[in-house]
Order: C-alpha cells, then sequence, then structure tokens
C-alpha cells in the first residue's frame, strides 16, 4: 500500500457546550448546531434532555450522570471519555448546565483534549446564575439597588482543609453575590456572610430547578432563610442569591405568573404538526413534551396509490370533494402536484370541509369551502350541506387510510356515488420511548394531551412494547386532555377517564382547555 492508499487516522472534534439553565430554548444558536452535527452527545442531569431532539439520527446519547444503580462518573472518567471518543474519530457534542467556564469543569476537559491534540471548542451558554434569577423576576443588578455583583461557588473542592474564599472582602464587596451549587453548605454561607460584616437583615432568595417547570422560589433574609430552608426541605440543584435586588421579585415575578407554569405536556401529535401545540404550550409558560406516536406518510402500497391517482385523474366528474382534516388537505395538493394535474379540471365541484383549520388550508390555495359545520366531524358536516344533497351526485373524499367510515355510508344511504381514497396514511412512531417512559413513571408528566383515536391507539401499543403491563394505570397518573369527544370516547375504552375535553376540536380551543387545568 503506497503513502497515498494508507488510511488516515482522522480525530474528531468535541464540542464543550453550555446548555444553558434547563428551558431548552436558552440555548444558543450554536449550541444546536454542534448538538445536530455530533456522532456522540454526553450530557448529565444539569442538561435539559430536550436538547437531544437536535441530534441527527443514528447519534449515540452517553448520559454520565448519576443512576439508581450507578454513581456520577468521576470527572477524571469524563474527561478520558471524550479523548477517547474523539481520538475514534467522531464528533462530540459534551452538554453542560449553564455556561461551561462558570464552575463547570470545562478547564481540565479542554486541558486532556489539548495534551491529546485532540480539536475542540468551547461553545458560551445562558449560566443559570443570571437567568434562573431573571426567571424568578430578580434581575441581578438595579440602578436603584447595586451595579455591582459576585458569582461565586458554593460548593469548593471537598480536599480543600479549608476555604479558598476571602470572606472578610467578599461578604461586602458587591451588592449581589450569587452562590452556585451551595444548598447544602447555606448555613455556612449565611454565618460567614452576617460574621463579616453582610447585614442579617440582607434579602436572600433560594431558586430551585430554575427555568423549568419544577421551579421553586423561596425568599428570606440571611438571619432567616437557613430555618426556611429546612422546613421546606429544599434541595439541590439551587442557587443562591443574597442583596437588596431579591426584592424586587414581589413586582417583577413573571415566569410563576404564566397559565401553564408548573406543567409538563405530552404531546402525542405527529412531529409534523405537533410544533404549533408545543409552541403554544411553552408560550403559557408549560413545557411541552414532544412525543409523536403517530407518523404520516403517503400510501405506501401500490394499489392503493393507483386508486387515489385514478380519482385525481378524473377531477371533473364530482359534484363534492369533502375535506375531514388538514392533513387530507396538505396530501391531497400534495399529490396533485406531483401528478401535474391542475385543480381548475374540479371546477365543477363544491367543496366543504370539517372545521376551521381545513377551511383555512384550503383557503390558502383559493378554493372557499361551503358554510362550516357547527360540530367539527362527520357528523356536523353532513347536517351543515344536507340541504345541497341530491341523489345521483358523486363525492370524492380524500382522507386517512383509518379515517371513520360514518360519512361514506351516509352519503351512500342518501343516494351519492361515493369514491373514497387514502391521500395519506398514519403508522406507528415510537422515537424516544425510553425517555418518555421514565417520565411517566416518575411521575414528571403532569398532562397527556390526544388529538385524535389514532394518537391514543398508538401509545398504548407503544408502551405495551415497552414492556409497560398496564399502560392505562401509569397514564392514570396524569391528567388527560382530549381535542373532541371521540378521542375522548376512545381514552375511555382503554380504562381513562378524561378530564377535561375542549370545547372544539381545534388546537386552539384545546390549548385553552389546558390553561383552565
Amino acid at each position: 500500500m503506497n503513502k497515498e492508499q494508507q488510511p488516515l487516522n482522522r480525530k474528531g472534534t468535541v464540542y464543550l457546550i453550555g446548555a444553558g439553565p434547563g428551558d431548552p430554548k436558552l440555548i444558543t444558536v450554536r449550541g444546536a448546531e454542534c448538538i445536530a452535527k455530533a456522532d456522540t452527545v454526553v450530557y448529565d442531569r444539569l442538561a435539559n434532555p430536550r436538547l437531544l431532539r437536535y441530534m441527527k439520527p443514528g447519534a449515540e446519547k452517553i448520559y454520565v450522570g448519576k443512576l439508581p444503580d450507578r454513581h456520577t462518573l468521576r470527572q477524571e472518567e469524563i474527561n478520558r471519555l471524550l479523548a477517547d471518543l474523539a481520538l475514534s474519530g467522531k464528533t462530540v457534542a459534551r452538554l453542560k448546565g449553564g455556561d461551561p467556564s462558570i464552575f463547570g469543569r470545562v478547564g481540565e476537559e479542554a486541558e486532556l483534549l489539548a495534551a491529546e491534540r485532540v480539536p475542540f471548542e468551547i461553545v458560551p451558554g445562558i449560566t443559570s446564575a443570571i437567568a434562573v434569577p431573571a426567571y424568578a423576576g430578580i434581575p441581578v443588578t438595579h440602578r436603584d439597588y447595586t451595579s455591582s455583583l459576585a458569582i461565586i461557588t458554593g460548593h469548593e473542592d471537598p480536599v480543600k482543609t479549608e476555604s479558598s474564599h476571602d470572606w472578610k472582602k467578599l461578604a461586602t464587596a458587591t451588592g449581589t453575590s450569587i452562590f452556585l451549587m451551595g444548598i447544602a453548605n447555606l448555613p455556612y454561607i449565611c454565618e460567614s456572610l452576617v460574621t463579616n460584616g453582610r447585614a442579617a437583615e440582607t434579602p436572600v432568595a433560594l431558586i430551585r430547578w430554575g427555568t423549568r417547570p419544577e421551579q421553586q422560589t423561596l425568599t428570606g433574609t440571611l438571619a432567616t432563610i437557613v430555618e426556611q430552608a429546612r422546613e421546606a426541605d429544599f434541595q439541590s440543584p439551587a442557587i443562591i442569591i443574597v442583596g437588596e435586588v431579591v426584592k424586587l421579585r414581589e413586582t417583577l415575578s413573571w415566569y410563576e405568573k404564566k397559565p401553564l407554569f408548573g406543567k409538563r405536556v405530552l404531546v402525542t401529535r405527529a412531529r409534523s404538526q405537533s410544533s404549533a401545540l408545543a409552541e403554544q404550550i411553552d408560550e403559557l409558560g408549560g413545557e411541552a413534551v414532544e412525543f409523536p406516536v403517530i407518523r404520516l406518510q403517503e400510501p405506501e402500497a401500490p394499489e392503493v396509490r393507483a386508486a387515489l391517482d385514478e380519482a385525481l385523474g378524473r377531477l371533473g366528474d364530482y359534484d363534492w370533494v369533502l375535506f375531514t382534516s388538514p392533513n387530507g388537505v396538505s396530501y391531497f395538493f400534495r399529490r396533485l402536484q406531483q401528478l401535474g394535474v391542475d385543480i381548475r379540471t374540479m371546477h365543477t365541484a363544491k367543496v366543504a370541509a370539517v372545521g376551521p383549520k381545513t377551511a383555512e388550508l384550503l383557503a390558502e390555495r383559493g378554493i372557499m369551502a361551503e358554510r362550516l359545520p357547527a360540530k367539527f366531524q362527520g357528523e356536523g358536516l353532513l347536517d351543515a350541506i344536507l340541504p345541497q344533497l341530491a341523489p345521483g351526485q358523486k363525492a370524492l373524499l380524500p382522507r386517512s387510510d383509518i379515517a371513520r367510515d360514518y360519512l361514506p355510508v351516509k352519503l351512500k344511504e342518501l343516494g351519492l356515488g361515493v369514491t373514497e381514497v387514502d391521500v395519506y396514511e398514519t403508522v406507528l412512531e415510537d422515537d424516544r420511548s425510553d425517555e418518555v417512559l421514565e417520565q411517566l413513571r416518575s411521575g414528571d408528566i403532569h398532562v397527556i394531551t390526544f388529538t385524535s383515536s389514532s394518537t391514543v391507539d398508538n401509545l398504548f401499543t407503544i408502551l405495551r412494547k415497552a414492556g409497560v403491563a398496564e399502560p392505562a394505570a401509569l397514564l392514570a397518573k396524569s391528567a388527560i386532555v382530549c381535542i373532541g369527544p371521540l378521542t375522548a370516547d376512545t381514552v375511555r375504552k382503554f380504562g381513562l377517564r378524561v378530564d377535561a375535553m375542549a370545547a372544539e376540536a381545534t388546537i386552539d380551543s384545546l390549548v385553552d382547555t389546558l390553561s383552565r387545568l
């Protein structure tokens, strides 16, 4: 083998990424880019698992935090792991809570990488020292209170025989003092500040799991906060903020006042549809956990595609084209475009739609649907157009492969010729089932939303595949909210209660229902 033919021993790059304080939307653009290009993502409990959705298909994830059957990996082991992964040619994203340079031990990881001549990049993140107080309504500086702050570790190296902090200077050097990882040492911190000149009545706030649905805030003074924390059993991870700016929380608290604050909501819609619902949940202060249990796709069976193409090829034959979902509209027009069929061939047909979203998608394509039904399902559609129906008319129903038979059966009973075609299929999707299953078992999912009967069916199927013997018992830990009566009936058939149902079968109405739970 000559020199040109010899394989190159290429090293991968390690991205040491600040994952932000907890809210996954506080990841930087650069951080998200690096996660997306990584072959392996290494993370711990301070990095929100939702950031893993940026991973490319097939990428490996390695959790290095503490598990019930395993202690946290020592820092030296993590350092070595990163180097070995890169030396094997992998691109690695190391997710570290907050900013990696603020008590994130990024220097130790980078030092070994540099020694091994592994390319690396430090990607700054939003530190919890600033973001967490902001989410609690506490700006760390304010012109009327202080223009200085200090960020201090509350958990020093345990092998040290004495503190490296100069408490005499630290106690009064800045108006705001922020201690990270210091809850276990709270009595010592408060005593050291007061002993060295900080007034005992100085306001203090403890903020746990800041920027997440679990966020808890406890306020007091240096004289009272230790006993308050003991009574409340206030645990880590949390930050301590000391200073007059804590008083601003009374008027500036905003995050905890949002309608969905404290609620983690499971969204079971198809991936192509879930973003609109997830965005509204996040905007209202909740945390949407996107777990698509269905995937929408074009029909795969040749005979189904042939029947669809044949029907679309004679659009001029129909008196009615009836759309029963937004997806039906999207896939109908997608296939028309693929076939090169001119929509003007459908000019003799009247078009009807179930629900305002379906009608909206038609309007975007220049087609105004007949009067909308009062009920956003097949029964309502039939009632709305019944006066215009006549025996001998021909109707085309572009629908899902699992659509109900109600509408075609009733149309046939009225003497219409009905052509049903599948414009899309609904198939099982079970990505991220391990992560969601753990959240369900731990009670971290507060609400489950169902937007169709198929999402109910598929969630039960996925849970059974994952080894859950009694899915209904597991899901009963969460509140159940459904988009409409048909979906609610399916939920009840599986032995679950329905805690709330949207007034209208729309995403906006579903979100409104969630906010009133």
